[in-house]
């Protein structure tokens, strides 16, 4: 990322691989790739990516002729956020490390919350699912959710969110994104030839989502201090434990903190004072990140060679 002007590609981070459709002025018409946390080459497909190109050109052969105009604005990078200056000068900068950077620099400056950590909200948010391979073509529409309130319908195109276009995910998110926490969002869409537009009443915390599958969600502190693998269903079957129930080994290197407490290689946690969970590895570390702070006192709910054990834990600081 270094280098990259952040006020022009403007995207999620913590993607795998995104692409957008710009022209040499650096317009941008429209964006494509996105994940949600099932799998990151979901909305990856060949006729979505067609069909987003050739909205993109549609577009650019509308775009009037571009004009002279005053010296660019500087770029925004990554390099200019203060936390990025602990990397040697010629370390790569991996995408992730922009939310990183960034949140770093707003919490020095006491402006940083929890609720920056939901970005690009997903169609579902507002209950939408987008087709693949027609990112702005609605797949399906969830029951009583704010998407079916306002009235639309599986078949229907969509053709602006937020007043942004949209012919992808990826612009659906990006839209959503930019979209308020509270109120409501303008959609614009096509049923049998007629446009209708109207606006979405967002609901209470409707941009949260999963973040565990996110690189960035690792930076933030508390860290739970614990990761490995997630147990089989033989292995789950063997000591009593449910599908769904948390139940992860720790792996061969155990976090100074969690050493120091007593948990070892090779423990299996399945819990934090004694509440059932029903999650994974991963959406157990965000989910400590999420509900706890630096300093907060935790007994892990652990079995060892068979037995429970119960190990109590202070939440550190992350150490960079």
């Amino acid at each position: 990322m270094r280098g990259v002007n952040l006020d022009v590609f403007a995207f999620d981070h913590d993607l795998t691989w995104a692409a957008f459709f710009l022209n040499a002025d650096e317009k941008v018409y429209g964006r494509f790739g996105g994940r949600d946390a099932e799998s990151p080459d979901k909305y990856l497909t060949l006729p979505g990516l067609k069909h987003a190109m050739r909205a993109a050109l549609a577009a650019h052969a509308k775009e009037p002729k571009a004009k002279p105009t005053a010296e660019p604005k500087p770029a925004r990078a990554v390099e200019q956020y203060a936390a990025a200056g602990r990397l040697k000068p010629s370390a790569c900068i991996h995408c992730h490390q922009v939310y990183d950077f960034r949140r770093e620099d707003r919490q020095a400056a006491k402006k940083w919350s929890l609720d920056e950590v939901w970005v690009y909200p997903l169609p579902e948010n507002v209950g939408l699912t987008v087709e693949p391979d027609q990112g702005d073509r609605i797949k399906s529409v969830q029951a009583k959710s704010p998407a079916a309130k306002l009235g639309l319908r599986a078949g229907d195109i969509l053709k602006e969110v937020n007043g942004q276009p949209v012919a992808s995910f990826a612009d659906v998110q990006h839209a959503l994104h930019l979209a308020p926490a509270s109120g409501k969002v303008s959609v614009a869409w096509e049923r049998d030839g007629k446009e209708q537009a109207r606006e979405l009443e967002l609901a209470p915390n409707w941009r949260k989502t999963d973040i565990s599958w996110r690189a960035s969600m690792w930076g933030l502190e508390p860290p739970a201090c614990v990761h490995g693998k997630d147990l089989g269903a033989e292995d789950r079957k063997g000591l009593g434990l449910s599908e769904k129930a948390l139940a992860f080994r720790q792996g061969n290197f155990v976090p100074p903190a969690a050493e120091a407490a007593g948990i070892r290689q090779g423990d299996i946690i399945v819990g934090i004072d004694d509440r059932p969970l029903e999650m994974t590895m991963l959406q157990f570390n965000a989910y400590v990140r999420l509900n706890y702070k630096v300093g907060d006192k935790l007994t892990y709910n652990i079995i060892r060679d068979g037995k429970r054990v119960n190990i109590p834990l202070t939440l550190p600081a992350r150490s960079n």
